[in-house]
């Protein structure tokens, strides 16, 4: 038997593989899957594909990403075909407790990042691709690409990177199968259209007319590998729904299983079908990168009676902790001058990637940086976040070790006015179930969260305030995560005033004018809104009968629900909320703050109010 006709052979296993386990499940994308078939089966079949299936963990392993995660019965039938699935398991496919979920999830071992959310496959390949070139390492990743999502940004955002740091260890390969969800996609069969776009930006294009001809396939991966100096991009033509005549270039069957009778008429289209053939897979070479020890670091070290604005000290407590944690990268999107995150850069330059003002590939590589065993630090806007929620959502489903800083946060930024004000950015972490969320208010506060992030396994987000704050704390104060600390507290406490960041220095103020009055109130600062530190807040609550929640942050979502969920079963003490309830506008930070009554002021003046 030739190479050519085992491979094929592999193609139509691969297709049984596809319908019975779609046909089982009762949903699923089968035709999505059929018409990428010869692709991925000339790729890990037919020698180009370097990978240890009995480590998939090795560090020299070529990846494979699937960033049409909707493939996922071509995807499970490759493992299967290469003898790590048995049928019996294929047939678990998509039902609850089983591994084979509907798009691919880190609960199958050789899935390498979570994918299904479209035009993210690209960016976590470009992460890998970076890995490589850090570590010194030959594996090459490929990213399987569909059509449909070529029309997302992100995308380009990633191929305009790509070719920006010169990854010829990236191929993408484009299954152009013409029809997307609802009917034909922007370019149709036009490989053309994707070959000017892709090599406008600065990637080897190779186009393929049959994609379900192994031979052009095997010769297109030939020309891919060989690419020196810039990434390779596969375009093949296939067809969708492929190698079932009812299906084939047909609309109107995407996402949808075959009843059990259709099924059966699929199956005998195949042909003869030898459920013993397995494809073999070449191994990597035994290369590992080098690791660099731990080192001891020092404190950090602020004068007393001179402000520190909290994004500068992100940058000088990145720089200062790396020899502890060697295994950190930055990147940040252009605006690190900013985020203070070129402290990092200039100190450790092979370790920071300029990312551009590009934020969905900015995430989306550092998750595959995160994948690859980096604990990448990602900085911009807090603003800016928000263009690559998506990104960040599906991070932690790649359960990736990520460290968020979002700068210039809350109204106080001042006069750049509210295009440039993260506002919405603490409930955007908050959602997320594995992220701690934190918010310091001075240098050593700002200094010690990073070292806790850096230390804890999992995402984290840091809130950054553009302005310069006063030194409250000492070299030798820690910061544990899901912990606070209580600034200002008496026997006699009338109400306790529960804040972070910015707002601290407001609710400091306020007691010193309501002290004056006679009234005495608690001061926490909550610098870990999650994990949240509901001990002291119940103890609070139960103490001095009233909370008073501020924020430099909309009301919806942030530190005041934050506190609320806390409490909800524990206390029955009324909780006001001092947020941002007005569309800001440009000014000095002092008068925003007192625009959107959350300044010392509009403190004192809550408080006397509830004490009537």
């Amino acid at each position: 038997m030739s190479g050519t006709e085992r491979l094929e052979r592999i193609a139509r296993l691969i297709r049984y593989y596809a319908i019975v386990s779609t046909s089982e499940a009762g949903s699923g994308h089968p035709t999505s899957a059929l018409s990428a078939v010869e692709l991925m089966v000339s790729l890990l079949f037919g020698g180009t594909f370097r990978f240890d299936p009995d480590d998939p963990g090795h560090p020299n392993n070529d990846r494979l990403i699937f960033s049409k995660g909707h493939a996922t019965p071509l995807f499970y039938s490759l493992w299967a075909a290469a003898g790590r699935l048995t049928e019996e398991e294929l047939l678990t496919y998509r039902k609850f407790g089983s591994p084979l979920e509907g798009h691919p999830s880190l609960a199958f071992k050789y899935t390498e990042a979570a994918t299904g959310s479209l035009g993210q496959g690209l960016s976590v390949g470009v992460g890998m691709a970076l890995n490589a070139k850090l570590d010194v390492l030959p594996y090459r990743t490929f990213v399987l690409l569909g059509d449909s999502e070529m029309a997302e940004g992100s995308q380009w955002e990633s191929i305009q990177i790509a070719a920006h740091y010169g990854l010829d260890n990236l191929v993408g390969v484009i299954d152009v199968n013409r029809l997307g969800q609802r009917g034909e996609t922007m370019y149709g069969h036009d490989i053309g259209a994707y070959e000017r776009r892709v090599s406008a930006f600065g990637w080897k294009t190779i186009t393929v007319e049959d994609g379900h001809s192994i031979p052009e396939v095997l010769s297109a991966y030939g020309e891919a590998v060989k690419t020196e100096g810039t990434p390779a991009m596969i375009i093949a033509r296939t067809i969708k729904g492929k190698g079932v005549s009812f299906l084939e270039d047909k609309n109107g069957f995407h996402g949808k299983a075959l009843s059990k009778e259709d099924a059966q008429r699929a199956i005998k289209e195949f042909g003869e079908i030898d459920k013993g053939v397995r494809g073999d897979i070449s191994r990597p070479e035994d290369r590992r990168p080098a690791r660099r020890a731990p080192e001891k670091v020092e404190g950090p070290d602020y004068p007393a009676d001179k402000p520190v604005a909290t994004r500068a000290a992100y940058g000088n407590a990145l720089k200062r902790i790396y020899p502890a944690y060697p295994d950190i990268v930055a990147l940040d999107g252009e605006v690190s001058n900013s985020t203070h995150a070129e402290e990092f850069g200039d100190a450790y330059p092979e370790r920071f990637f300029e990312m551009y003002i590009a934020e969905q590939n900015m995430v989306g590589s550092a998750i595959g940086l995160a994948r690859r065993g980096k604990v990448p630090f990602v900085s911009t806007f807090a603003a800016f976040m928000t263009r690559a929620f998506d990104q960040i959502r599906m991070s932690q489903y790649s359960e990736a070790n990520i460290k968020f800083s979002g700068s210039h946060a809350g109204v106080s930024i001042g006069e750049d006015g509210p295009s440039q004000m993260g506002l919405e950015d603490l409930a955007m972490f908050r959602t997320l179930q594995p992220c701690a969320v934190l918010y310091p208010c001075d240098a050593y506060s700002t200094e010690r969260l990073v070292e806790e992030m850096a230390r804890r396994q999992g995402l984290a987000y840091i809130r950054t305030t553009r302005g310069k704050t006063p030194i409250l704390y000492g070299p030798d104060d820690d910061f544990p995560i899901g912990e606070s600390k209580v600034l200002r507290r008496s026997g006699n406490d009338a109400v306790t005033v529960v804040t972070a960041g910015i707002t601290i220095f407001e609710a400091l103020r306020a007691y010193e004018d309501l002290l004056k009055d006679g009234i005495s109130i608690r001061v926490v600062d909550l610098y870990s809104l999650k994990p949240v530190d509901a001990e002291t807040l119940r103890e609070a609550a139960a103490e001095t009968g009233a909370l008073v929640t501020v924020e430099d942050h909309v009301r919806e979502g942030g530190l005041g629900d934050a506190v609320r969920l806390a409490l909800e079963e524990d206390t029955k003490a009324p909780i006001h909320s001092l947020a941002v309830t007005k569309i800001p506008k440009s000014g000095k930070p002092a008068e925003l703050l007192d625009y959107e009554g959350i300044s010392s002021a509009a403190i004192y003046a809550k408080v006397r109010e509830i004490l009537k």
